[in-house]
């Protein structure tokens, strides 16, 4: 069975020009109500709402810094490097050598699964949630216990727990907000889960998306104790997808166990972007509420026609399609707009992506055909 798409297969099939493609999506046979649709539209490029990027990109500030990096990075600027490590903390009480910054945050994900996953220690991770932590642990030999998020969208973390228990494990993996569904684990579940844990689990915090959210990081904990790791990305609230720029936040003896896989100096002009990034003290707030508005409002136009969606905070939401999730996506691609797919627990839900207005305009005036309304 092929993998499902995930960061690290839509990197896998980029090179190939699938990425925009989507999914292989066949028709499912005996379909008792066949999607509406009506012939593909000719737009010159689809509206493409499937990866969970920013529409926006990076900042201007930011795209300035990067261009303004390019003659200087003939070499490895390690200076620079450094001082993006040192501006990261702030506002987060931790210390600089709490801070490592890696090739985006699905490196240091990966390494965790290598380090920390295997035939005697199981992975315990949600369903649906993002699936390349499971893939590689599963890939080393690992149990990889799925639980069900709950009706809310939040983690199971008493289930979670439960799981951990009944076998060795390496490691717990919370997406917070969740990945696909955009949902949030409330803070109060978190602690609950670092004070039940089994004491040898460790716990892989995933904050790709919390820019984008109300919630509070958990980033100042994993500074006080060995076995929490948190994960932040520039890819997604800061639109920097492309240019590769992702931190994991941990105690010196666990990033030092990361390092030991290798390390790479990274890119200059994604560095110069990321300092100009959190130099902007407007740009989260701005692009939060922009989402938020235009997330909030798709939502609203969804549920007045009968599609219920998940609470998102997020830039990406599930909604309940009430039929194959597989055939409605390939009826969108046929309208110009490609969505995300469905998950097998979920096979009637599909993920969308939060673009700006008027790619959701076009989302919408898509989805209304498919829909038949």
């Amino acid at each position: 069975m092929p993998l499902p798409t995930s960061r690290r297969r839509f990197l896998q099939l980029a090179g190939t020009g699938l990425a925009l493609a989507g999914n292989p999506l066949a028709a499912v046979a005996g379909t008792p109500r066949p999607l509406a649709a009506s012939p593909a539209r000719s737009d010159p490029a689809p509206i493409l709402l499937n990866f969970n990027e920013c529409p926006y990109g990076p900042s201007p500030a930011a795209q300035q810094a990067a261009r303004d990096s390019v003659a200087a990075s003939g070499r490895y600027q390690f200076a620079l490097a450094g001082e993006l490590r040192d501006a990261f903390p702030h506002g987060e009480q931790l210390d600089p050598k709490q801070v490592r910054l890696f090739p985006g945050s699905s490196e240091p994900l990966n390494r965790a699964a290598l380090l920390w996953t295997g035939p005697e220690a199981a992975l315990v991770t949600a369903d649906p949630t993002f699936e390349t932590l499971g893939e590689m642990a599963a890939a080393r030999g690992a149990l990889v216990q799925r639980i069900a998020l709950r009706a809310d969208g939040a983690h199971d973390v008493r289930a979670m727990v439960d799981a951990a228990r009944q076998q060795p494990t390496g490691l717990i993996y919370i997406c917070n907000p969740n990945n696909p569904t955009g949902s949030i684990t409330p803070r109060a579940d978190l602690d609950w889960l670092l004070a039940n844990k089994p004491a040898a689990t460790r716990v892989l915090l995933d904050e790709a998306y919390l820019q984008y959210s109300e919630q509070a990081s958990l980033a100042g904990e994993a500074g006080k104790r060995d076995d929490l790791i948190v994960l932040r990305t520039f890819f997604k609230l800061y639109g920097m997808a492309g240019l590769r720029l992702g931190v994991a936040i941990a105690a010196p003896a666990r990033l030092a166990e990361l390092a030991t896989l290798g390390d790479n100096p990274l890119p200059v002009p994604a560095l110069a972007a990321g300092l100009a990034s959190l130099r902007d003290p407007l740009l989260v707030p701005q692009r939060r509420l922009q989402n938020a508005q235009v997330r909030q409002a798709t939502i609203a136009w969804l549920g007045k026609r009968g599609f219920a969606c998940i609470p998102s905070e997020a830039n990406c939401f599930m909604v309940d399609v009430g039929r194959n999730g597989a055939e409605w996506v390939a009826a969108m691609k046929a309208q110009g707009v490609v969505i995300g797919r469905s998950w097998p627990i979920w096979p009637q839900r599909v993920r969308i992506t939060v673009g700006s207005e008027a790619e959701m305009e076009r989302f919408r005036d898509a989805f209304a055909i498919v829909a038949g309304q």
